[in-house]
């Protein structure tokens, strides 16, 4: 009698246990509705409701933290913005595009320590991540550092060699290093990809002098 006593028991707290689980689901809002309905807002340009929509959803996770952080930036609340930036690096550290995403809203800031560092990151993870080198060698040539954005042209350089926007931002950083030799290949391969290219035609007319 006792047993049979247990055995009830366990099945009223198992059916119990089944019946808050399901109302637990019922009650967690639609997650793929809520998104949808986010992106609706953000396409006719309502960030604010994009924003509040999307609150719905449990704060850590990923996903929403990703989309948190694009959505302040468009709304122009950039501070704000690379708080979640930064949550979603936390909750996924090895991922790349909310570091991407952290990138905008610090250059908006003029926080220019920010966004190299979060390149820096992301070269880490990614060593031959193109548009990482390309844009942190564009920081150090936009200073005048062309020994230090060297490299990360060399790199973009290698594999993408018939790109012009690569080529001929590679023959100014070695022409303004003096590296004059490597400067004249880099135009004249700049002259192959695009003939009609005015600063590559500069660029070797200088050369001349």
């Amino acid at each position: 009698m006792e047993l049979l006593k247990r055995y009830k028991w366990i099945g009223v707290t198992f059916f119990l246990w089944i019946g808050m689980s399901l109302f637990a689901v019922n009650a967690e809002p639609n997650r793929s509705a809520i998104f949808a309905k986010s992106y609706e807002y953000e396409a006719n340009k309502q960030y604010a409701e994009a924003i509040e929509v999307l609150k719905q959803v449990k704060a850590d996770i990923y996903a929403v933290n990703l989309r948190l952080g694009w959505l302040y930036y468009n709304k122009g609340d950039y501070k704000v913005s690379l708080l979640y930036y930064t949550k979603a690096i936390q909750l996924r550290p090895n991922s790349i595009e909310p570091r991407f995403g952290y990138v905008l809203p610090a250059a908006k800031l003029k926080d220019w320590v920010k966004v190299g560092k979060q390149y820096d990151s992301i070269l880490k993870l990614d060593p031959n991540n193109t548009k990482a080198n390309y844009y942190r060698g564009l920081m150090y040539f936009n200073v005048g550092d062309y020994a230090k954005a060297e490299p990360y042209f060399d790199r973009v350089e290698a594999l993408y060699p018939f790109d012009y926007d690569i080529v001929i931002l590679s023959a100014w950083n070695a022409y303004y290093k003096k590296d004059f030799v490597k400067a004249r290949s880099l135009f004249n391969q700049a002259l192959l990809i695009q003939p009609n290219s005015a600063s590559a035609a500069e660029g070797i007319s200088l050369l001349k002098r």
